[in-house]
């Protein structure tokens, strides 16, 4: 079955997906949401790519250096057998900050025998809209288009750079490797340099998930899940990103194809609640210096969505040129949903704002200006959240009273009278604490539905909506609640699919769903635990958990048939999830970590 058999490495400041086969296939440089340099994920026949091409004897198979960003992939036909280490460089400077080039690493580790290969190398800058020509230069490979823009990508390796540009076989009797790297490097590689950073950036890995607790059940999950959302973080401004990738579709030969290499608000800030959980404070203070600095003014409403590099403008187009991802166009880049009005973000963001509060009371940088964030979110939300909006699903028609956006409100009142008390800042509490009184009488009046005994998607509708889940985790109502337990229970048996939830199940701008929401289905787990079903919920759990691609990692849809992954990949939102439901089905064992740290 065809699926997104990728394994992702990166290094916070882009990533690159490669395939089961060790074929490079994603990625854009120099950073997350430049133009692709390899898309033939996107379109097989001219996408570009970058592959180790070996005779049918060879059985491949790929793993995850333990703990680390580092993926293997190893080549063996029982007698010959070698290993591509990939990754991208990342690891502290002597001086102080990161090294995080824009380049991906290919170490070839020759491990037995005398393994034959050839190398398809294939770049196709700038989205392949025009023609990238390829030149051997005497200490590199340079590859350049000058159609559209101007734009060159650099090849250095130790093997015989004819024999790779031409595909000849190449015998493997020592360790080699290759470099792509956007910029022509000053100082020339060498395999001893290149074995240097990838021993160094496996370190960086190893230490970073060593700040991540250990725990009884799911731990390879939860630590594989963590490493993921750190490669969608983007180290120079702190945002995070949905996912690395654009337009693969939701599902196979429709429309719904949308680029994730943004910023979301909900996304990044529930992303952030999870990391700083996991004590992992750096993502957070950087996350919340990226909030900071994009509100200037007081008064400013948030978008939904920003750049990576905090742009604001963010102008939806196609590439009529690519094919799509198994067909489905349209290939997009930009994001048209930036314009949109969801009044759930702010509660999201408060959310986020308190949390860290809570966690890092005596350590919290830049108090100031969250008490002026704060302040500013209320004056919004009080002037604005008894207005429709286009929901967290981004329906593209007209605006409703979503139930979710008007809970999401609340939270935002509620996070901030909490963030006042920490603060001792009482003047505006009587008038606060009276808004959240008013919002939460207003939805039990508006959104719960006598008739079907649930939440549902929005005032007045009889629609289910999977999002009405976290009514509970925001704290909005109590998991033993009647109406919490009934509303479970009805969106089991509306939405569910064979354990797979549907987000909702009436038409939206493109027609009905036909793939699960990925993370819907975490949060229905995520209830049933709640309200006691344990042992149902991880049945739940153990199943969803077979749905992942051979690395563990999860896209953001499953095809209700096939179980195939679909949608953009990996995807934050459904690994964020997968790490809150693995946490409640384990504890952390204190005791095991002291003496895991002794005897290491």
């Amino acid at each position: 079955m065809d699926n997104l058999d990728y394994g992702i490495i990166g290094n916070c400041r882009s990533a690159a997906l490669i395939s089961k086969t060790g074929s490079l296939e994603w990625c854009c440089l120099p950073e997350f949401d430049s133009s692709s340099v390899f898309a033939k994920i996107l379109d097989e026949q001219i996408g570009g790519s970058f592959e180790i091409l070996v005779s049918d004897e060879y059985t491949i198979k790929q793993r995850y250096k333990k703990n680390t960003a580092v993926l293997i992939t190893r080549f063996s036909d029982g007698e010959n057998i070698f290993e591509l280490h990939d990754f991208m460089p990342r690891y502290y400077n002597e001086s102080g900050g990161y090294y995080a080039p824009p380049e991906i690493a290919r170490h070839v580790r020759h491990i037995q025998g005398k393994p034959k290969f050839r190398v398809k190398y294939d770049p196709k800058l700038e989205y392949a809209l025009g023609e990238t020509k390829t030149y051997v230069k005497r200490n590199f490979i340079v590859s350049l288009t000058q159609n559209e823009k101007f734009d060159t990508i650099f090849l250095y390796t130790s093997f015989n750079k004819k024999d790779v540009i031409e595909g000849r076989e190449i015998e493997l009797v020592q360790n080699g490797y290759f470099l792509v790297g956007y910029n022509e490097k000053i100082l020339q590689p060498t395999s001893r340099k290149i074995y240097l950073d990838l021993e160094r950036t496996k370190v960086y890995w190893l230490n970073w998930t060593n700040r991540t607790p250990n725990y009884k059940q799911y731990n390879k999950q939860i630590t594989r899940s963590a490493i993921t959302l750190k490669l969608l973080s983007y180290d120079k401004t702190g945002a995070v990103l949905a996912a690395p990738t654009t337009s693969l579709p939701e599902t196979i030969g429709e429309v719904r194809n949308w680029d994730y290499r943004f910023c979301w608000i909900r996304d990044a800030s529930m992303v952030i609640k999870v990391m700083s959980n996991l004590g992992h404070k750096n993502v957070a203070k950087r996350y919340l210096q990226f909030i900071i600095d994009l509100i200037p003014d007081k008064d400013e409403k948030l978008q939904i969505m920003y750049g990576i590099n905090k742009e604001k403008k963010l102008t939806e187009e196609t590439l009529d040129h690519l094919s799509g991802y198994k067909g489905s166009k349209p290939v997009r880049i930009g994001n048209a949903a930036y314009e949109q009005k969801q009044n759930d973000i702010y509660g999201i963001l408060m959310d986020v704002i308190h949390a860290q509060l809570v966690k890092f009371e005596t350590d919290i940088e830049n108090g100031e200006e969250l008490w002026g964030i704060t302040k500013g979110i209320v004056w919004i939300v009080s002037r604005h959240w008894h207005e429709p909006d286009k929901g967290i699903w981004e329906f593209r028609t007209e605006d409703r009273h979503f139930t979710f956006s008007k809970v999401l409100c609340w939270v935002a009142i509620d996070r901030a009278v909490k963030v006042a008390k920490i603060l001792k800042k009482t003047r505006k509490l009587e008038a606060w604490t009276a808004l959240e009184k008013e919002i939460k009488a207003d939805i039990y009046a508006n959104a719960w539905n006598g008739e079907v005994e649930a939440f549902t998607q929005s005032y007045g509708s009889t629609y289910l909506d999977a999002s009405v889940l976290l009514m509970e985790s925001y704290d909005f109502i109590n998991a033993k609640d009647p109406k919490f337990i009934s509303t479970v229970k009805a969106i089991e048996k509306d939405l569910s699919n064979d354990g797979l939830l549907y987000r909702y199940k009436n038409e939206d701008d493109f027609g009905l769903p036909s793939s699960s929401f990925t993370i819907c289905t975490f949060w229905f787990i995520n209830s049933l635990f709640k309200i006691g079903e344990v042992e149902k919920a991880q049945q739940h759990f153990e199943k969803l958990l077979s749905y992942s691609n051979h690395l563990g990692l999860f896209s953001e849809d499953i095809d209700f048939k096939s179980k195939r992954l679909l949608g953009n990949f990996p995807q934050a939102y459904s690994h964020l999830a997968l790490i809150e439901c693995a946490i409640n089905f384990s504890t952390k064992d204190s005791e095991e970590r002291i003496l895991e740290s002794m005897r290491e």
